[in-house]
């Protein structure tokens, strides 16, 4: 179990010194015992207030995280367990409304047991109201970084928590949508961990308490400063052209040409990741995140040179929305044999998940920039691929197959996969002569037309 600060240590935490402001909160009648009258509802709010020094389960305000300015909502588990009633709507949808009113991001940091029982469903519905506030603030282009502290678990972990762009977990935190007190008495208790959350693709990362403040801070940073459009890279690796669509394919199949870190890493000059699909499932072979680029920000999603599988591309599917709804130019690095294609892809929903990246690139508004790096393998390719705005590296090639399985539904023999690969004109300068991609990178010049080159 992770250390649980108040509500006031972890806005100290994470703030800039003398920044926080509280902001006012709602007045709402108060009835005896609460909405359904329970007996003894007074005098526990009573006993929570003075064991607390706060009046609500939720402190609200407004701060600089690192320079950024931003609404925080803080949870006070020490108040009936953190759980949201009437009055804790109240206080978030003001939060939120202001944060619209003033173009601000939003930073809950939750630490929660739920629904308050004491007010039944009037309490539940809070959720509905939390959710409604969290989706109009997504539509107005502003961003949500959740924080998840020990423990975050029922509606909370499925609104506030879950339910934000970007979501931190601290080491050690109990986060799960059952608590551990209605939960299965046989359950895992390391399912219900900030751990297995990150695993499984539904939180980003794990960020020490020491480290929150610096890391919230760039990812402020990161999703309030788009840059304009996203640079083509230029090329790391040879700067003259494959002689043949066989070397075409040797040199991107080459364990030594240069990967998509080191894209990445020569792109931006600080980076920050999210990681999973929100369905349970990751891929280390799709890296997809934000970057600064001279001083202003471009989302990225970059294939490693594996088979994607089909958390990969909801991944990148994911971070092409949360980038377009931002209004964050994104960078695509192409570089796979082509999709997974095992009995495991087709259980996941490799299909499904290739077309729903497909159509977030189709319907995304904020510029999208391909870079062929490696290795452009059929659909498994071209799904991560801008239409009209792709280039291509000297090290690379694009195929609607593999020249070997060309080959193969052919009925030639092995031998023929490297005549096969000219007949598919998959060298860069023949997909520019095509007109499939716009140009070559080339080292230190970036892109350029190459009709003719080769």
């Amino acid at each position: 179990m992770t250390e649980r600060h108040s509500a006031r240590e972890i806005l100290a935490l994470v703030t800039d010194d003398s920044t926080f402001a509280e902001l006012p909160y709602p007045a709402r009648r108060s009835e005896p015992d609460g909405p359904l009258g329970w007996q003894g509802y007074d005098a526990s709010r009573a006993h929570a207030a003075e064991r607390t020094g706060e009046q609500e389960s939720v402190v609200c305000g407004t701060a600089s995280v690192a320079g950024t300015r931003a609404v925080l909502i803080a949870f006070e588990f020490g108040y009936l367990g953190g759980s949201l009633g009437e009055r804790t709507g109240d206080r978030l949808t003001a939060a939120y409304t202001y944060a619209r009113e003033h173009r601000l991001p939003v930073v809950p940091l939750v630490a929660t047991g739920g629904s308050r029982m004491q007010e039944g469903m009037l309490a539940l519905g809070q959720l509905q109201r939390v959710a409604r506030q969290s989706v109009l603030t997504g539509r107005a282009g502003l961003p949500q970084i959740a924080v998840v502290r020990d423990p975050t678990t029922g509606g909370g972990w499925a609104t506030l928590g879950a339910g934000a762009d970007v979501v931190l977990a601290l080491p050690g935190a109990q986060v799960g949508f059952a608590g551990s007190r209605v939960r299965p008495a046989d359950a895992d208790p390391a399912a219900y961990t900030a751990e297995a959350q990150v695993a499984a693709g539904a939180a980003d990362a794990l960020v020490r308490p020491g480290e929150l403040r610096e890391t919230l801070g760039l990812w402020l940073r990161l999703l309030t400063s788009p840059a304009p459009r996203a640079p083509v890279p230029p090329a790391l690796g040879a700067g003259d052209l494959p002689a043949t669509g066989w070397e075409a394919v040797r040199r991107a199949r080459s364990p030594g040409r240069p990967r998509a870190e080191a894209y990445l890493d020569a792109c931006f000059t600080r980076r920050a990741a999210i990681s999973g699909d929100r369905c349970g499932g990751t891929d280390p072979g799709m890296l997809c995140g934000f970057g600064e680029h001279e001083g202003r920000t471009v989302a990225y999603a970059a294939q490693t040179g594996t088979a994607t599988r089909p958390a990969g591309y909801r991944t990148a599917a994911r971070l092409i929305r949360l980038a377009d709804r931002l209004g964050i130019p994104v960078l695509t690095l192409v570089d796979t044999p082509g999709a997974a294609n095992d009995a495991r892809a087709e259980r996941e929903g490799a299909g499904a998940a290739i077309a729903d990246l497909f159509g977030a690139v189709a319907a995304a508004r904020t510029p999208v920039t391909t870079l062929v790096i490696g290795e452009g393998g059929s659909g498994g390719a071209l799904a991560l691929a801008a239409p009209g705005n792709t280039y291509a590296t000297p090290d690379s090639y694009f195929s609607v197959i593999a020249p070997e399985s060309a080959a193969a539904i052919l009925k030639r023999p092995p031998a023929q996969a490297e005549p096969t690969a000219d007949q598919l004109r998959i060298r860069p300068q023949d997909l520019v002569e095509l007109g499939v991609i716009r140009g070559v990178s080339r080292p230190d010049e970036g892109a350029e037309r190459a009709e003719g080159a080769g």
